[in-house]
């Protein structure tokens, strides 16, 4: 039996059964964003994915924390 998700990616089945996208296109918007403005606060993008792509806090939130998580320094 596979081992379910944990954390954030725990979400990733729904939000891509709800938005249509899959993750890896969400991060890459994300990356995106955060390229074209250096010092991005976890909040401002969770902000943005509400209102430009009308995400719901918690997806929005999951997908900010992992991608972040992902793009940090080891």
């Amino acid at each position: 039996m596979a081992e379910r998700p944990k954390g954030p990616a725990s979400y990733f089945p729904a939000i891509e059964a709800r938005y249509g996208r899959p993750v890896a296109q969400w991060q890459e918007l994300l990356r995106e964003r955060r390229a074209g403005r250096p010092g991005t606060r976890h909040s401002d993008l969770v902000a943005w994915l509400k209102e430009e792509h009308g995400l719901g806090h918690g997806h929005a939130n999951a997908l900010v924390a992992a991608t972040m998580a992902e793009d940090a320094p080891a």
